[in-house]
């Protein structure tokens, strides 16, 4: 430092610096260019440099036509860049040069480009937009497939600092970003790993890119990278597949990779587990709720229950949760049924309400959407008919609802009388519909398209919560009355001394014998007990946003649990106290809330 003051007191910098840009020798510009790169290591002579305006000779430097002139003067500029001045100063000049370089056709000219690039846009979103708005993503790309491991590790961080801001990470995903990276992610250089699974991490920020990512084959590897013994690497993969874990078909495919039980290896070792790992295996199981069920037996009020979900039971770590589609296509067994829950009206055919104990097996065909539609109607009258009573009327005049809805019902069928031969002729055609499509989708048909099985019960359940329950403004009151509704569905109220008697056991193997499977929609259990019914709360209440949560206890015990405030706090002035925890009373005295640590709780939930 002492030395370079002198210098720069003597003149000689300003000489040496003007001297090394006029030159007209290689070799002279080359070693000025080396010993800048070597001086700017230390802060304060950055300083002095940039008040010399050394910036200036670096950039003319890059449009040399000697490739190891340009390969210093890129070097210089990595180091000088950082100064904050200097990085700002590179953003107007310089930056266009580098670009220039990478289409070199010197691998080492490329390679050194790149490097200050990667520093001039870290944590810089002007010089990011600079290096785009100059053309720079397409090579930078093309760099991905370069030959040396520093030349691919500084084009992902170029990319992975431009995608950090949306108008850029489009244009980067429109270059078949994703199917570059696949070569990056089988790369033995683990400085390689890390920037390829960062530049995951800063890309597949959407379904369009995620699905890219696994249709280029890219999520095989990102999964392998997880057991990598470099603390950064698994750092960065961890990110990345806790990005890509964002959507359930990417975290059921993860887990199907072995993500999950990767991730839970390495968070039991105090050494490898970072806070990367931790969050990517919550976002696995927190959007696979039927995984996460299954393995920790409890759903918060933020895990929303979504048509697909499927409570298989509970299992041990690392055994594997077979898919839905696998389940379904199974015979029935002696195991546990599965239960699922499925609101979509428009999948796959439902039982023929005429006969339903018809052979109709699930996945095996896909019926037309308007006998789909039909049968759905059929069961909302049916169900309308023997409907629920209005929330807040009292319990001891239950008939009340079911007149309203009869009436309803009444007056429908007499407005549907004027268009009764118009309605006549749909129905033929619908009938010639449901006979082709059986032709159209044959059994044994393997490419055809496999739908989960639709559940029309499930679907008058949440289009009546939504009309009578969801009105409700308060809260206590709602869930009261889906308690009851619940409850109603699922056989009504059983006593302590009868739930022996109740022969719910029968019920479900009659429903895995009509169904010719272990799955059973949730919505055509019309006998339920402790599991099942809270199954159906928490699916209900997610649909009409009532906050609970799912725990499943031992001996086909689950139960619901709801936070309130207390009542006698209400209107308080000051800091109120934490909400209350209830468990919600579904079978012996329905619509009841019990305190979570009160004895009536502990009968509920254990005995």
């Amino acid at each position: 430092m002492d030395t370079l003051v002198l210098i720069q007191q003597t003149g000689g910098l300003k000489k040496l610096l003007s001297f090394a840009e006029n030159s007209t020798i290689p070799d002279i510009q080359k070693n000025a260019a080396k010993a800048i790169t070597k001086a700017a290591y230390d802060p304060e002579n950055r300083k002095l440099f940039h008040e010399q305006e050394v910036e200036k000779c670096l950039v003319a430097l890059l449009g040399s036509e000697n490739d190891g002139t340009k390969i210093a003067a890129s070097q210089a500029i990595s180091v000088m860049c950082e100064n904050s001045g200097s990085k700002e100063f590179f953003n107007n000049q310089g930056i266009p040069q580098l670009i220039q370089s990478l289409r070199s056709d010197s691998e080492e000219v490329r390679e050194a480009a790149a490097l200050a690039l990667a520093n001039l846009t870290t944590c810089n979103t002007a010089n990011a937009n600079a290096a785009a708005e100059a053309d720079g993503i397409d090579p930078l790309i093309n760099m991905l497939s370069s030959k040396r491991d520093g030349a691919i590790s500084n084009a992902a961080t170029v990319l992975a600092n431009m995608a950090m801001q949306e108008p850029l990470r489009v244009s980067i995903q429109n270059h078949d970003v994703m199917h570059a990276l696949i070569s990056p992610l089988h790369s033995a250089n683990t400085n390689v790993q890390s920037k390829a699974a960062l530049m995951v991490a800063a890309t597949a920020c959407d379904v369009e890119a995620r699905t890219e990512l696994r249709n280029s084959g890219g999520l095989e590897p990102l999964v392998e990278l997880l057991r990598s013994k470099n603390a950064e690497v698994r750092r960065h993969a961890s990110w990345a597949v806790m990005v890509c874990a964002n959507d359930e078909l990417m975290a059921v495919e993860l887990c199907r990779l072995g993500a999950l039980d990767i991730l839970e290896e390495v968070n039991l070792s105090v050494s490898r587990k970072n806070k990367f790992s931790e969050a990517a295996y919550n976002k696995l199981l927190n959007n696979y709720l039927s995984l996460k069920y299954s393995l920790t037996g409890y759903l918060s009020s933020s895990n929303i229950i979504s048509d697909g979900f499927y409570d298989y039971g509970q299992i041990n770590p690392g055994t594997k949760l077979l898919p839905l589609k696998d389940l379904c296509l199974q015979e029935p067994s002696d195991l546990r049924a599965v239960l699922l829950v499925n609101s979509k009206s428009d999948v796959s055919p439902p039982p023929s309400m005429e006969d339903k104990s018809s052979d109709i097996g699930y996945g095996r065909s896909i019926s037309s959407s308007s006998s789909l539609r039909r049968a759905s109607k059929e069961k909302t009258n049916f169900h309308f008919s023997t409907g629920f009573g209005s929330p807040t009327e009292d319990k001891s005049e239950p008939t009340s609802g079911r007149n309203t809805a009869l009436s309803k019902s009444t007056t429908k069928e007499k407005g549907s009388r004027k268009g009764r031969g118009k309605r006549e002729e749909e129905k033929v055609k619908e009938e010639e519909e449901v006979a082709t499509a059986p032709k159209l989708a044959g059994e044994g048909s393997p490419d055809k398209e496999w739908y989960p099985p639709s559940d029309p019960d499930f679907c008058v359940y949440v289009y009546e919560v939504t009309k009578s329950i969801f009105p409700i403004t308060n809260i206590k009151e709602q869930i009261e009355a889906l308690a009851k509704y619940v409850a109603e569905k699922m056989g009504g109220k059983v006593s302590k001394e009868k739930l022996h008697d109740f022969s719910w056991e029968l019920h479900i193997s009659e429903l895995k014998f009509q169904l010719k499977s272990n799955v059973i929609p949730i919505g055509l259990i019309k006998k339920g007990i402790f599991y099942h019914r809270a199954l159906l709360f928490k699916a209900l209440a997610d649909k009409i946003g009532i906050g609970c949560s799912l725990v499943r206890g031992e001996y086909g015990r689950a139960w619901n649990e709801v936070k309130l405030m207390n009542e006698s706090r209400k209107g308080l002035i000051g800091a109120l106290p934490p909400p209350e925890v209830y468990i919600v009373d579904l079978m012996f005295h329905p619509g009841g809330l019990m305190k979570l640590r009160s004895k009536e709780a502990d009968l509920y939930r254990y005995l």
